[in-house]
């Protein structure tokens, strides 16, 4: 096979994780508005659609720059090289797809660093793998790694918080409070969304930058405009066409959400997400809602929070890397038999 069709079936490879992504991680922008009835869905969508493209478009493309640096394939064939990143999403790939049958919100950030390094560990060995942990500061798998370990508890405290002062500053209202918290939740929608296209949105941007770096294409680490304006397409068009099992798991299996509740995880988890976008480091959109959700419930009433469903989503946060590693090491076997690499 040529590099030219090589190049073709990544870009496409990127469009299908991306729509996959959708099923999970942008899907989290609508649950929390959808569930409380402050929005219906579609208007939901569209606002996550505008402010996830805006996101990457303003607020820079940090974290692009992050994953498309967490291995290094330099000194291949460029035919060998795009091929580990192509086989790498396709191990992302299957583990959206088996994880979104299950409806568990699984992360795709997750799903992507681990098969990123599944595939360079069996063709470069651990040399590939920028581990970050050298003089040259908080770096590569290192940033990564800690990102999507602190962001969750993050998430879950600022749920925390936000609910404890709303019920404070909230304490002698009326019933009649809901109807504006329901149209906060459109700014709060917008956040999320936004925050979503500066940091998770930009993982596929980073690879694909990458894939054209290696072939030749580029001749620095810089994201192409038409890169953004195509991941968040993709990303968007999976929230429109598949993402309302998660958006089920979300808004309704983990804390019966009220209008306060849904604002107070949408202004925490959009602060977490877009702090960390700031820092240059991928985090989960999944966990991190998933955690302020937890957050806003325990603040209130623990015992109404359904801590099965959490430790469901614990036990995938921490299979995720090994199982999509694994399957992006086969997708390379086949393809290496196929390519006769």
């Amino acid at each position: 096979m040529t590099l030219t069709w090589l190049l073709i079936l990544t870009v496409v490879g990127v469009f299908v994780f991306d729509f996959t992504n959708g099923f999970h991680d942008t899907a989290n922008l609508i649950a929390t508005a959808v569930a409380s009835r402050a929005m219906r869905p579609i208007p939901a969508v569209v606002i996550a659609a505008v402010f996830t493209l805006l996101g990457p478009l303003i607020a820079g493309t940090a974290v692009a720059d992050t994953v498309g640096q967490i291995v290094t394939l330099d000194g291949m064939p460029a035919i060998a090289a795009v091929t580990v990143v192509l086989a790498a999403l396709a191990g992302a790939i299957t583990w959206n797809i088996g994880t979104w049958l299950f409806g568990i919100p699984s992360s795709s950030s997750h799903a992507l660093v681990g098969a990123l390094c599944g595939t360079t560990l069996v063709t470069r060995g651990a040399s590939g793998i920028h581990w970050g942990l050298g003089s040259e500061g908080l770096t590569g798998v290192a940033r990564v790694t800690i990102t999507l370990l602190v962001s969750p508890v993050l998430g879950m405290i600022a749920g925390f918080l936000a609910q404890r002062l709303a019920r404070l500053a909230l304490r002698r209202a009326t019933p009649r409070i809901n109807g504006p918290i329901k149209h906060l939740q459109v700014v709060g929608t917008a956040l999320m969304a936004f925050s979503h296209g500066a940091n998770d949105a930009q993982k596929s941007m980073g690879v694909l930058t990458l894939v054209l770096l290696l072939s030749g294409h580029l001749d620095r680490f810089v994201v192409p405009t038409w890169v953004v304006f195509l991941c968040a397409a993709a990303i968007t068009s999976g929230t429109v066409l598949g993402g309302w099992r998660i958006v089920k798991t979300l808004g309704f299996g983990i804390y019966r959400l009220r209008p306060i509740h849904a604002l107070n995880v949408q202004l925490a988890s959009g602060g977490v997400i877009l702090g960390a976008a700031f820092f240059g480091g991928p985090v989960s959109t999944t966990h991190v809602v998933s955690s302020a959700v937890m957050g806003v419930g325990a603040a209130e009433r623990p015992r109404g929070v359904r801590w099965q469903k959490a430790r469901d989503i614990a036990w995938t946060w921490l299979v995720t890397i090994p199982g999509a590693g694994i399957a992006a090491i086969v997708w390379w076997w086949i393809a290496s038999h196929l390519f006769s690499l």
